[in-house]
């Protein structure tokens, strides 16, 4: 199933790059997503970055069908790298998001452009369930999970320049 989302930050892509490699900010957005536990890594890769996340939330809320096969919490984990800018300030990457013993994923691309002095973040993924015959079910079913999830994220950004502007 295709999700594609645009977001865009009233900020300079530079500064938008900051916060979403700040340690800090990866922290404040796993507690603004209702995590029981997380963890955060963030590493410089040339002139990108790595960061990941790691947390378990509460599967209140997803379907039964889906709680019979994650539990009483889903473990998630979150990988974005990012590429060096390019000349215009804009940078690619990639997303991963996988579901500790969950046969759901999402794999895609994101790119920060600048747009005046403001940046749009684009994510277009494809979120996969390797389930025979009910694989598409859980793809609806886990879709709402995935948008809340990145327009959560987009809260916790947008407060978080707020504060610092």
């Amino acid at each position: 199933m295709r999700i594609t989302e645009t977001i865009t930050y009233h900020a300079p892509v530079d500064v938008v790059y900051a916060m979403k490699t700040s340690p800090e900010f990866q922290e404040r957005k796993c507690a603004d997503s209702g995590a029981l536990r997380h963890d955060v890594a963030v590493r410089e890769e040339g002139a990108g970055a790595v960061v990941v996340t790691r947390r378990d939330l509460s599967s209140d809320g997803l379907p039964d069908f889906v709680k019979s096969i994650v539990g009483a919490h889903l473990s998630v984990t979150e990988t974005y790298r990012w590429s060096a800018p390019s000349a215009d300030g804009s940078r690619d990457g990639t997303l991963t998001v996988e579901a500790a013993g969950a046969p759901v994923a999402m794999r895609g691309t994101v790119r920060m452009e600048p747009q005046g002095g403001s940046t749009h973040l684009t994510i277009d993924g494809d979120l996969k369930a390797n389930v025979p015959l009910i694989g598409g079910r859980i793809e609806k079913a886990a879709a709402p999970a995935f948008i809340k999830a990145l327009r959560s994220e987009h809260e916790s950004g947008r407060r978080w320049l707020d504060e610092r502007s």
